[in-house]
């Protein structure tokens, strides 16, 4: 039987806010996205009250927030040793929730050729609008030419694509932060990316601490490239970054929460205390991400 193919159903002027940055970590047989010992880590880390909701729970969540979500897992197989939860049954659970969920998938760029093909399949046939990637937690340089034919590939498919950037909570704490290499999520790795692949709309994940001063200038200066605001309370982001959201970054700023580590609900009270002008909030917590995945609604693309 073929599997659900993902065709968008949200009616974008009708929500409050879009959630860029949202983890599915268990499938429907209880295979984790991760190894145990960096799921303990990582809910140590950031203090998650629910570590592994259901995609239908998220989406039953975020329906009742009247809010739609991006949401994905990783696929870090070469690195970790683990196989990623299924990626086809969190795109088809999004089909079941097409009015909240919007699936992003994930390929291991180290596979090669398998990687390409993979996205060609979950793009085409399964219907993702978007892929995930996390360069410390796959182990590798987004950067590196070996990678150009899968970023030419999804520059071809017209989808965005998430990199993580900045400080990992995965590993955290561990003897050797599990090997997880935290150079490879330097965002000027992905200047590189953005500059020779110019309709590749390019999305760094999180505040990009310690490197925040180089995410604020590839942001300025490449037009596809995008920050999310993800794995961090506002309350905590770096001083620059919200003086530049609230002005030449303000079309170029998302919505993110890392839930389930981050609840929306805490991340918008935090989000509320920001010193922002009140025409940019809604940019930031809806409009930009409206026109950055094609939702239509009110904003031509």
């Amino acid at each position: 039987m073929a599997a659900q193919r993902y065709e968008l159903g949200i009616d974008a002027a009708k929500l409050d806010a879009i959630d860029m940055h949202v983890h599915l970590e268990v499938d429907s047989c209880g295979h984790g996205s991760l190894p145990a010992a960096l799921t303990e880590a990582s809910a140590k880390y950031f203090r998650a009250e629910d570590r592994t909701p259901s995609l239908d729970r998220i989406a039953e969540i975020y329906r009742g927030l009247n809010m739609a979500a991006v949401v994905f897992t990783v696929d870090a197989r070469t690195q970790l040793k683990h196989e990623p939860n299924s990626i086809p049954e969190l795109i088809a659970g999004a089909a079941r929730n097409n009015d909240v969920l919007i699936p992003f998938g994930s390929v291991d760029p180290r596979t090669g050729a398998e990687a390409i093909q993979g996205a060609k399949h979950q793009a085409i046939d399964l219907g993702a609008r978007g892929f995930k990637f996390h360069p410390s937690l796959q182990g590798f340089d987004p950067s590196n030419e070996q990678f150009y034919p899968l970023w030419e590939t999804l520059q071809e498919l017209g989808l965005p694509a998430i990199f993580h950037t900045g400080q990992n909570g995965m590993g955290a704490g561990l003897p050797g932060g599990y090997g997880i290499k935290l150079a490879y999520s330097n965002p000027l790795l992905l200047d590189a990316v953005a500059a020779d692949f110019p309709e590749l709309q390019i999305i760094m994940a999180h505040p990009s601490v310690p490197w925040q001063d180089e995410a604020n200038s590839i942001a300025t200066h490449k037009a596809n490239v995008f920050i999310d605001l993800s794995g961090w309370s506002p309350k905590y982001f770096p001083e620059s970054l919200v003086r530049m959201a609230n002005s030449v970054l303000q079309d170029k700023v998302l919505f993110g929460t890392d839930y389930p580590l981050i609840t929306p609900q805490k991340w918008l009270g935090a989000f509320a205390d920001l010193p922002l002008k009140d025409e940019v909030r809604p940019k930031i917590l809806k409009d930009n991400a409206v026109r950055l995945l094609g939702l239509g609604g009110q904003i031509e693309r």
